[in-house]
């Protein structure tokens, strides 16, 4: 399946310092797992962690999950050594924190030049001045591995002194501006993380607005986090109904090369056709998986 019609309703986190949870992310209902050696290690454990994700990569067993490794900003002291040795691995995608301009995207790109050519760049958006370049950031889809943005709301909330409402409101203009920018760009967009653990209702709260602002999916620091985030973010039946009938209606002999159609009473366009098969391929996917 091409990496940009795979599902990623779920992507989650798991500290590569712990092997138990290593091994318990490879029986999880995550569509994407994560394995972290940014925040959720400790300085003293970092060498460790990533030889231990490495050998993790390499190692496989993940079933149908997609593999990305977190590693540190290149600013770090571990994040050079990170890339080269994540890069060797060949995970699915390298996640990288602290991500402001096109020249930091275009440093990692350089940096992963190692990697199997199908690895991917996905970098978090969690700075201002990340928000203030948007287009720019997206814009590196065209000559970098960079396919998926990861939302770091709790990065970015620190840095503009804001508060983390339930609503999330003072981050609805950054959250929309980075969909828009990721899916002008053909790029997959996941959202921040919940950081209340035990308050499902809440999380389900922000998974449907998730869903109203056009994210592809979220990224969760809990398992428990994982039954809501499938179920808000799987396609809606529907939806898929209808996907379905426009890529048929297209593709019938007698409609080609028109522009828009009638479908069972709704306009449809040459565009809605391309999100139509993207749509249908992540619902086969979820399906086939379950």
């Amino acid at each position: 399946m091409s990496p940009f019609r795979r599902p990623r309703r779920s992507a989650l986190y798991m500290p590569a310092s712990n092997p138990r949870t290593i091994e318990k992310a490879r029986t999880l209902a995550c569509d994407v797992v994560i394995l972290d050696l940014e925040d959720a290690v400790l300085p003293e454990a970092k060498p460790a962690a990533r030889a231990a994700a490495v050998a993790a990569v390499r190692a496989g067993g993940f079933g149908a999950r997609e593999v990305v490794v977190r590693v540190n900003a290149l600013s770090t002291p571990w994040g050079t050594d990170d890339l080269a040795e994540v890069a060797k691995a060949g995970p699915d995608a390298v996640l990288v924190p602290k991500i402001s301009s096109a020249a930091d995207v275009a440093a990692v790109h350089e940096a992963l030049a190692a990697a199997p050519e199908r690895t991917r760049l996905w970098t978090m958006i969690e700075t201002c001045a990340a928000i203030l370049d948007l287009h720019g950031l997206a814009a590196c889809a065209g000559f970098t591995r960079l396919s998926t943005f990861a939302m770091g709301i709790n990065d970015l909330a620190k840095e503009m002194g804001a508060r983390m409402t339930a609503e999330r409101t003072p981050f609805h203009a950054a959250l929309s501006l980075s969909v828009t920018a990721a899916h002008g760009a053909g790029l997959s967009i996941l959202d921040g993380v919940h950081n209340e653990i035990e308050d499902l209702a809440a999380l389900e709260v922000v998974c449907r607005q998730g869903v109203d602002f056009g994210f592809d999916g979220k990224t969760l620091i809990h398992p428990s986090h994982l039954e809501i985030c499938n179920r808000v973010f799987t396609p809606d039946a529907a939806d898929v109904a209808w996907a379905r009938a426009v890529i048929a209606a297209f593709d019938a002999p007698e409609n080609a090369g028109k522009g828009a159609l009638r479908v069972e009473g709704r306009l449809a366009e040459r565009l809605h056709r391309d999100q139509a098969v993207g749509l249908v391929a992540v619902a086969d996917a979820i399906a086939a998986a379950e």
